[in-house]
């Protein structure tokens, strides 16, 4: 934190007492984050700035970072990163900025930098054979809590995040429902476990952590965990190569619950835990696909029947 500190009796000027124009983007990400360690998100923040940020610009004050220096690093993480990637990265540079110079400790950027901004409506969905050549590869992994996440991504529609962050004190088999603690963007949710849920979880070995798929040193797995295997095991299956194989996962469950025509939109936003309606509804069309079928049977049941004269 940007504070004074004493050495051998002596105030020595502090950051804050700094000419704003030398205080660097490391000093200001050091202030951010003992304001922000805290949130949920913060690991995103601590990792897009270790990553990419703090190399390009952590020993410059943000007077000397230029609109071209942005787009440049813009232009170079979209060669090789996902849209959504760019935007994280793009977009936490003025945060901190903006965060700091709230506080008095820098000035803002003297331009504006936009909000890097893509279509996240992309929705991964695997037919039945492809589902079906999902789980024989999966037969083939000997690794049961890889088995587990995979399965409980598809059977629940649960966030990879949720998975490995999920307890067992969360688990209530006897009413049927899993706890998700702080899902994105909302309070605590319950969700109905499934018959195939249950199969899972009842299968799972217990050991003495209190989380359902621990790492090896019994805390929860880092959200980065089985990256390499989930891969492996898409290119196994022989799955498209954009399929997102947990995120994937999770679109399939709702596809297949929207495409079924039984499950209403309010009821699948419950039941995805998402914080808005408008983010359940591209699976809309589904639905109505769905419902349109069902009409057309109706249309076969009252069209009038020819007679036996004609």
């Amino acid at each position: 934190m940007l504070r004074q500190r004493k050495i051998n009796g002596d105030v020595l000027p502090n950051v804050e007492a700094r000419k704003k124009s030398t205080v660097t983007l490391d000093d200001m990400f050091a202030e951010f984050k003992e304001n922000k360690k805290y949130l949920k998100c913060w690991s995103g923040y601590e990792y897009y700035y270790n990553r990419h940020i703090k190399s390009r610009f952590g020993s410059q004050p943000p007077g000397e970072i230029t609109r071209r220096d942005i787009d440049r690093m813009r232009r170079e993480l979209a060669d090789d990163h996902a849209p959504a990637s760019v935007k994280h990265y793009i977009n936490l540079i003025p945060r901190i900025v903006n965060f700091c110079a709230d506080r008095g400790l820098c000035q803002r950027f003297p331009f504006r930098i936009s909000h890097a901004k893509f279509d996240n409506k992309k929705t991964d969905d695997l037919d039945a054979d492809q589902i079906a050549a999902l789980m024989k590869a999966l037969a083939l992994v000997t690794d049961p809590q890889l088995v587990a996440l995979v399965k409980l991504a598809l059977y629940t529609g649960m966030r990879k995040s949720e998975i490995l962050r999920l307890e067992w004190r969360d688990i209530d088999l006897d009413r049927g429902f899993i706890f998700i603690r702080d899902p994105k963007g909302v309070i605590g949710a319950h969700i109905p476990i499934n018959t195939p849920t249950r199969d899972v979880l009842i299968s799972i070995d217990r050991t003495e952590s209190a989380y359902v798929l621990p790492s090896p040193f019994g805390g929860p797995r880092a959200r980065s965990a089985y990256k390499r295997q989930l891969v492996a095991l898409r290119k196994a299956a022989g799955l498209p190569d954009d399929f997102r194989p947990l995120h994937g996962l999770r679109h399939t469950y709702a596809s297949m619950l929207a495409s079924s025509g039984q499950v209403d939109m309010y009821t699948l936003q419950k039941l995805l835990t998402h914080k808005s309606p408008q983010m359940t509804q591209r699976y809309a069309h589904l639905r109505d696909e769905a419902l349109k079928k069902a009409a057309d049977v109706a249309d076969s049941l009252f069209a009038p029947k020819e007679t036996l004269d004609e």
